[in-house]
């Protein structure tokens, strides 16, 4: 071992040495500098993260790497976020956290994440920031963490910028996109928008599961395999006008929008005690109408006075949300099925309605002391309707279900902000009123109505140690509310299960304490943030067996003890060699108390890349990530372990590195990409085990034009709504 790391150190050291320049010249300013004082050369890294009071700061523009990364591939090396096997992002371990676009709520974007970011140009953005602990204006509404994508900016003038960015990948997927920004006299114009197609390969799902039912004795074995191609677009347009030079207007509208084609094959087989066969049948479905479209505008009016720092802010935001599910499903070779029909059809229909007006006004006191308050009120309707019928059914007649649910919320909240020498401080408190309320024009079920006073306090503590030393300590609350899916009370039945909402969910509270360490030298960022979560009341999976049918609902019954070690990494141990390494380390422990289940266990996620400088302008990437350990995610299953690696080859061209071109392959050595969960709590255990497309190769390419160096401005403060769990499109 020790002979194989001091090859690969003599290598690296090796091509180091090729690609070294005259110490007196800077071979990339986005990677190192360098100053010749007295024959003595002083080399640094440019520094990729930065920390400040609430958040940390990750410079896209610094990372050469992101003239052809999208942000969802850039996403994995920011500290504190993490993206699986899946594309499913994470942020301070765990999917409880909204994203924001240039500091305001982007609802489509939040809600559709992974397919939005991995069309989104890296090349677009300026900075991503992890905003570590809001304030009481933003985190009483619920999330852990807010990660803000900041796009590009500088100063104005007239004239025209932009980029595109094409991929194409040996799976079938090809994707594109761009922006453009433009200033005419006061008024600056944006737009940027992307397309990404899904192809069948690139879809491909295949799925073995194993399921006993402790009761009965019973084994179901199941085997699926399909697809959901489809055409996924996003578009964004932002404009805003100076009046002069205290009165900023600034506006945007947005949205996302897939069809997709879902199809695909079931096979089950039922097994009684002694594994003989009791029946089996094969399952045929297809979605040819599944639709989902979100959009959001915003309004701003900002004001500034002549007391350096004083800003008043007006801000509306409507957001809406239409779900179309058409689903058909088609039974043969049945063989003994307990069920009489021979097809299920669903049809449903979700819309998410949302209307936000909020007020905020920030001034400063005296030297090192400032003050924040705001108020807001939300207007969210929800409502669905869902149509079921079986086919050739004589027991199982149609079922028609109408549900509407409205959420009002006031809040008033106040930020006390303190700097002393060294030490800085904020301290927050957050009063919200939400009245919710249901009802069933259908009149299958009894309208109903309740009131929630909540207070969420908070407070945050930083030390400047030295220039290179900080640490922070942190306490948050955040509230939780349930969204339509969630609440709905339809009951969909099919041969095997029966899934269901529950409408008397009401709001739940999580508080989080962090500690930060942060170091920083010319060739070293360390960062270790240990951290403690912890809540009762949350909104879990209840889920049981009748007559070996899995039923599965909600209720505000799960409790969560969560101890966590967060860690980043940026070395150079050569000067054209930069290490980065991201991850955590932490033990969960869910528990229903009712039900005496409890699923404990430690995991772990990392990342880790090498980039090395080489000649002719080339670097050359190698990357792996993963998850150890078992990854407990309710009182019933887990995660199961898994690994990824990728490589790439990149070179810039023409003038000013317009042009760049990368060559890439993700899990190169595998054709599947494998993700396991078990159940092994509650009435029946299950092994599950998907295969999702692996192995492919991509060929990217972007182009800057332009010269303009404007924005879009954004006014300071605006909408954050980040309290709903479960909405319609649901993640983990």
């Amino acid at each position: 071992m020790k002979q194989l790391m001091m090859t690969i150190i003599l290598a690296i050291a090796a091509l180091n040495g090729m690609a070294q320049t005259d110490s007196t010249t800077v071979k990339n300013d986005s990677i190192t500098w360098s100053q010749e004082l007295e024959g003595v050369t002083v080399k640094a890294q440019r520094q990729l993260i930065k920390q400040e009071m609430d958040r940390i700061g990750y410079d896209v523009q610094a990372d050469e790497e992101s003239k052809t990364l999208t942000v969802l591939d850039l996403l994995r090396k920011v500290p504190m976020v993490a993206v699986d096997g899946e594309d499913n992002i994470k942020v301070k371990g765990n999917g409880n956290y909204k994203i924001y676009k240039n500091g305001h709520p982007d609802p489509s974007l939040s809600k559709n994440a992974k397919e939005i970011l991995k069309t989104m140009p890296a090349s677009m953005v300026k900075r991503i920031e992890v905003i570590t602990d809001p304030g009481a204006r933003e985190d009483a509404e619920g999330v852990d963490a807010i990660l803000n994508i900041v796009m590009m900016d500088g100063r104005s003038f007239n004239g025209i910028t932009g980029g595109v960015n094409l991929s194409y990948n040996t799976l079938k997927a090809p994707s594109v996109g761009g922006n453009m920004t433009t200033q005419l006299g006061k008024a600056i114009f944006s737009i940027d928008a992307g397309y990404n197609k899904m192809s069948e390969k690139s879809s491909l799902s295949i799925r073995d599961m194993e399921r006993n039912y402790l009761e009965s004795g019973r084994t179901m074995k199941t085997h699926q395999e399909g697809s959901n191609p489809g055409h996924i677009f996003y578009t964004d347009l932002g404009a805003s006008f100076d009046i002069d030079t205290l009165n900023l207007i600034s506006a945007s509208f947005g949205g996302y929008f897939y069809k997709l084609n879902v199809q695909g094959d079931s096979h089950l087989d039922m097994y009684n005690t002694n594994k003989q066969i009791l029946y089996r049948y094969i399952e045929h479905y297809w979605m040819p109408g599944y639709k989902h479209h979100s959009w959001n505008g915003r309004l701003d009016y900002e004001h500034k006075t002549h007391c350096k720092g004083e800003k008043l802010t007006f801000s509306y935001m409507l957001a809406i949300t239409r779900q179309r599910t058409e689903q058909e499903s088609n039974y043969t070779d049945i063989v003994g099925a307990p069920f009489n029909y021979t097809g299920h059809l669903i049809n449903s229909k979700e819309n998410f309605t949302e209307h936000t007006f909020q007020a905020d006004y920030i001034r400063p006191l005296w030297s090192g002391h400032k003050i924040e308050i705001g108020g807001k009120y939300i207007d969210r309707r929800n409502n669905s309707h869902t149509l079921q019928e079986y086919i050739q059914s004589s027991q199982n007649p149609s079922f028609n279900s109408e549900f509407e649910h409205t959420t009002q919320v006031a809040a008033a909240y106040a930020d006390y902000h303190l700097t002393i020498g060294k030490w800085s401080a904020r301290f927050g408190l957050r009063y919200e009123y939400s009245y919710m309320s249901a009802h069933y024009p259908d009149g299958q079920g009894n309208d109903f109505n309740d009131r929630l006073n909540d207070w969420v306090p908070q407070a945050s503590i930083k030390y400047q140690i030295n220039d290179a030393n900080s640490l922070k300590l942190n306490y948050t609350t955040s509230i939780s509310r349930p969204g339509i899916s969630y609440l709905n009370p339809a009951v969909i039945e099919g041969p095997e299960r029966v899934d269901f909402g529950n409408d008397h969910l009401t709001s739940s509270h999580q508080q989080s304490v962090t500690l930060l360490y942060m170091y920083v030298s010319p060739r070293l960022t360390l960062q270790l943030a240990p951290l403690y979560k912890f809540y009762n009341g949350g909104i879990g999976d209840i889920r049981y067996v009748e007559n070996n049918k899995l039923y599965s609902t909600y209720d505000n019954i799960e409790r969560l003890r969560r101890y966590q070690v967060e860690g980043y990494l940026q070395w150079k141990p050569f000067d054209h060699t930069t290490v980065v390494a991201n991850g955590f380390v932490r033990h969960d422990n869910y528990r229903n108390p009712n039900l005496q289940l409890e699923e404990s266990a430690w995991d772990g996620f990392y990342y880790v890349s090498v980039t090395q400088q080489l000649p002719w302008k080339l670097r050359l990437t190698l990357s792996s990530y993963g998850q150890v350990g078992h990854e407990p995610y309710n009182v019933y299953s887990y995660f199961r372990s898994f690994y990824n690696n990728s490589a790439a080859l990149q070179r810039s061209f023409l003038k000013e590195d317009r042009l760049t071109l990368r060559i890439s392959t993700y899990m190169p050595f595998s054709k599947y990409q494998v993700s396991a969960s078990v159940t092994d709590q509650g009435d029946y255990t299950a092994c599950s085990e998907n295969n999702y497309a692996g192995r492919r190769f991509q060929i990217s390419l972007s182009y800057r034009f332009g010269k303009l160096k404007a924005s879009v401005k954004k006014t300071e403060t605006t909408i954050e709504n980040d309290d709903v769990v479960g909405g319609i499109s649901k993640g983990k």
